[in-house]
């Protein structure tokens, strides 16, 4: 059985890992109802019930949100709209945005000077992202009220708000007004205070870390060693939390002696824990994969927008994002192979691939998972969890992966290369992104590491193997520092697609600058130098 790492690093890099077969973390179980009633054969897709929301969570950005509901199932799937502005030249077809495993919409919208989402509907584009059942604001059929998101402390959600420093000594003056020690004094006791305060600072550094280590080693053998029916049970929560208070007791200490900015981080963290501990009550309640985001949550989003947009003929434009591009390679092979229209126009993936088996993809960490679980095991038991808490994981690592003495750095390069996003982009990026990750969707993506490429849950159909039959223009983007989905990974799809439909470019050049895998959405330099490529293979797709 796959054994989960006992060590920070490989606790962590697991976590990482998983998310990005794609990539702003505003998920939290307690934002929405999670439970999910799993068919036991796919239903029929039409939309039961939709809704558009006059007020939006303030969480959204976009122009307005919409619900849809998957027939038969307990989820309303959220879809963030942006309209083009009256300037803009007029489109053909709307354009759908899809993301990657465990992220939600924010990653296409950052911020506003920063919006992936923004910028394609500023050129026309009638633009819309779709966020799959367990990301973001999606939530239960059941649900008549649109639950926000827990708040993350503000730092969270505007790193550059930050409280302000003050004086060492300052405090000291004013108990004591009438004190008649000379400057040279003053200054000393300054010094010496100063001394004594970095001290207490760096002694609280260390003791932070190893507590987060142990943190990590303990929840790793807790969800090593329990079955899903116990990852319910009171006793894991009671020893979740008693490790949470922990935390707690050295961040109260830490309050005394340490300045402002770290005494935010260890506040910050303190929430992360919390969430992941609500987090862990839940993870049983998972229990979906790949294939209902490609048979039931994309179709019933594609079917809402066509009848609100009404396209003449009948299609839309889409762009898929890691899983969101791999996505999209399915439904066209699923098609294809059905003698089915797909109802697209075009599509253009960023760093995706049905077929990671001839690159270094850093996640081919996740094949022994598949190995393990000889492909008909129960995905919860190769795992021995229900569900990964990504979101979670990743929220608690990055403080240490962002501030000194960046003991967790090298999680940088897994979402972005150097000088490519603001730290406070990419901390808000981090911070409010990523979900929940079902066992059963990650098992079924490790296939994509093996022999043939990606399959169905059967295991008997292979996306790829009906590619080279589509009729759909495709435009495949890689990066050329994306060690998630490597430029050799887009091509061994890509070079399947007839050669009149397909494009292929790598973004990065050999003195700089280069791209990692989320740099490709919202690289600093992607409006000037990527989105162009796109804007432009799109145009001449939306007037066929």
């Amino acid at each position: 059985m796959f054994q989960l790492q006992s060590d920070l690093r490989s606790a962590i890099q697991i976590a990482a890992t998983f998310c990005y077969i794609n990539p702003n973390r505003y998920e939290s179980p307690s934002a929405r109802p999670i439970s999910v009633r799993t068919p036991n054969r796919l239903r029929p897709l039409h939309a039961a019930a939709v809704e558009r929301l006059a007020e939006k969570p303030p969480i959204c950005t976009a122009d307005e949100l919409h619900y849809v509901s998957v027939h038969n199932s307990d989820w309303r799937l959220a879809l963030w709209r942006y309209k083009p502005p009256p300037q803009a030249p007029p489109r053909n077809h709307p354009l759908l945005l899809l993301s990657g495993v465990g992220t939600n919409a924010i990653g296409y919208d950052l911020a506003p000077g920063s919006s992936f989402a923004r910028h394609m509907s500023s050129q026309g584009f009638d633009t819309w992202i779709l966020e799959f059942r367990g990301a973001g604001l999606s939530a239960k059929v059941a649900s008549k009220e649109v639950k926000q998101p827990i708040n993350l402390p503000s730092g969270q959600m505007d790193p550059t708000s930050k409280k302000k420093e003050h004086d060492v000594f300052s405090s000291k003056d004013q108990l004591n007004p009438n004190s008649d020690s000379s400057a040279e004094s003053k200054v000393s006791s300054a010094e010496e205070t100063k001394e004594m305060v970095e001290s207490d600072q760096s002694q609280l550094l260390m003791t932070f870390t190893e507590t987060f280590k142990r943190f990590s080693e303990r929840l790793s053998n807790l969800i090593k060693e329990g079955s899903p029916e116990a990852l319910q049970n009171s006793t894991l929560a009671t020893q979740i939390r008693d490790l949470s208070q922990r935390l707690v007791d050295i961040m109260e200490e830490g309050q005394r002696s340490v300045s402002p900015p770290f005494t935010d981080l260890l506040d910050r963290f303190s929430s992360t824990i919390e969430n992941l501990q609500t987090q862990i009550d839940l993870l049983g309640k998972y229990n979906w994969d790949f294939d209902h985001y490609l048979e039931e949550d994309v179709p019933t989003a594609m079917e809402y927008i066509r009848k609100e947009c009404k396209p003449k003929d009948d299609k839309l434009l889409a762009i898929g994002h890691s899983m969101g591009g791999i996505l999209l390679y399915a439904i066209l092979s699923r098609n294809v192979c059905g003698n089915r229209d797909s109802k697209l126009a075009a599509i253009v993936t960023l760093g995706a691939s049905l077929d990671y088996t001839t690159s270094k993809s850093s996640l081919k960490l996740l094949t022994p998972l598949y190995v393990l679980s000889g492909a008909q095991a129960d995905p919860a038991q190769a795992l021995s969890v229900p569900a990964v808490p990504l979101g979670a994981l990743l929220a608690a690592a990055y403080p240490l992966a962002s501030r000194p003495p960046y003991v967790m750095s090298w999680l940088n390069r897994l979402i972005t290369a150097q000088d490519m996003m603001q730290p406070e982009l990419m901390e808000k990026f981090v911070m409010n992104n990523f979900c929940t990750v079902p066992a059963k969707l990650l098992l079924q993506l490790t296939t994509a590491f093996q022999e043939g490429g990606l399959r169905d849950r059967s295991g008997t159909f292979f996306y790829k193997d009906h590619i080279n039959k589509i009729d759909t223009p495709v435009l495949a983007i890689a990066g050329d520092r994306d060690i998630i989905c490597p430029p050799e990974a887009v091509y061994e799809t890509i070079k399947l697609v007839p050669k009149h439909l397909c494009m292929y470019k790598v973004f990065g050049e050999a003195a700089g600058p280069h791209y990692a895998h989320y740099d490709l959405v919202g690289g600093r330099l992607a409006p000037e130098q990527l989105y162009p490529c796109i804007i432009d293979f799109l145009t001449i797709h939306d007037s066929t």
